[in-house]
């Protein structure tokens, strides 16, 4: 009468009412795999995530269970840096890879990078001396502007005591190659280097630095 065929019908008078204890825990591992990854996780990634548990669980099974919750891969969006139209003013390379400094506050070098945060991308400009290899000043921001790599330089210039003779070196991006953060550098008396455009190498202790829950930490270049 409904078009139902009849093996489906005593499947579904034989099929539990009630959840089992099983699916109750398989139903709380899904869950609790797809929080830790942020929302970002899919169901290979949540099957091997459960597997690696000890727990032997296929990723068709965790299709079906993410369908049943509602949850969904979300992967974060792809960052991108706006690419100037122009070559920037002309300044020098005077650090030249001379990374071994014999004192402090001979040569700070600087970047910035980005951090997901939450629903958007934050900016971390970061300041280090080459002598000691660590930071000595940083700020954050939503825009990757002069106004943080500013907040970060003024962090390093009042806390090692507003030293003189200071050699500055980072990339030729915007942030630093702009009219406000020069006259940062000229107020502080820093005499400003840039690596050649696209050459990272020529700022590798930079590259070098991780941050991780215990703090900063930076691997040498051998």
């Amino acid at each position: 009468m409904f078009g139902i065929h009849r093996s489906s019908f005593k499947y579904w008078c034989k099929k539990p009412k009630t959840q089992s204890e099983e699916d109750v825990r398989l139903r709380a591992l899904v869950q609790e795999a797809h929080c830790v990854s942020n929302g970002s996780a899919g169901a290979r990634t949540i099957a091997s995530i459960i597997t690696n548990s000890g727990i032997k669980f296929s990723r068709y099974r965790a299709t079906k269970l993410m369908k049943k919750l509602g949850l969904v891969s979300r992967q974060l969006p792809k960052h991108r840096y706006s690419k100037a139209a122009q070559e920037h003013i002309e300044i020098p390379n005077h650090l030249d890879r001379q990374f071994a400094v014999t004192a402090p506050n001979q040569v700070w070098v600087g970047d910035v990078t980005y951090v997901w945060a939450g629903n958007r991308w934050s900016y971390l400009a970061v300041v280090i001396d080459l002598f000691a290899r660590k930071p000595i000043g940083w700020a954050m921001s939503f825009s990757p502007d002069s106004q943080l790599t500013g907040k970060a330089l003024k962090m390093a210039y009042e806390s090692r005591g507003k030293p003189s003779n200071v050699l500055f070196h980072s990339d030729q991006g915007s942030h630093y190659t702009s009219g406000k953060y020069r006259q940062v550098l000229w107020r502080y008396q820093i005499k400003q280097s840039l690596s050649r455009r696209g050459n990272c190498w020529d700022n590798s202790p930079m590259e070098r630095l991780e941050v991780d829950p215990n703090g900063w930490t930076h691997k040498l270049i051998p």
